[in-house]
């Protein structure tokens, strides 16, 4: 069960897609969009990624910061940015640091095989390290949309 609005949200140090920690604490007085997804090149999570990319500048506008987090390597994550041009960092969580922190971690019924996994999950955090909305029914292909409230 993911985290509750109005809870702090867990620190978050991670490295990016370059292999250089990422702490989102440094990014207080912002607004953040924390994605959470299963895998890089998976046809939902690249739809997402690139609804994202594509209203990049509209969620930039409306003082918005992206990251995306998936349990992939520094370098699936750099193949995954170059591949769709994809202009925000996304974070390598391969020991569920901050998947599980965030409770995006639980078992999920892929094809009738049940297993662990990612909850396809978004935190939107506001200025203060406060968790102001958490998207848990993530429309891949219109995510910027129920980002926006739109």
């Amino acid at each position: 069960m993911p985290l509750k609005k109005g809870k702090p949200a867990p620190p978050v140090q991670l490295p990016d897609q370059s292999g250089k920690l990422v702490d989102l604490e440094k990014f207080r007085g912002k607004k953040i969009v924390l994605y959470f997804y299963p895998q890089d090149n998976t046809p939902t999570c690249t739809e997402e990624a690139c609804n994202l990319r594509d209203n990049y500048k509209a969620l930039m506008k409306a003082g918005y910061m992206v990251f995306g987090i998936s349990p992939d390597s520094v370098k699936k994550h750099a193949n995954f940015i170059a591949k769709f041009n994809l202009p925000f960092s996304l974070l390598a969580d391969p020991e569920l640091k901050a998947i599980k922190a965030f409770k995006v971690w639980a078992m999920k019924k892929t094809f009738g095989h049940e297993h662990m996994g990612v909850l396809r999950t978004t935190y939107i955090i506001d200025e203060n390290g406060i968790i102001e909305e958490v998207i848990e029914k993530v429309v891949s292909k219109d995510h910027a949309s129920q980002i926006m409230g739109k």
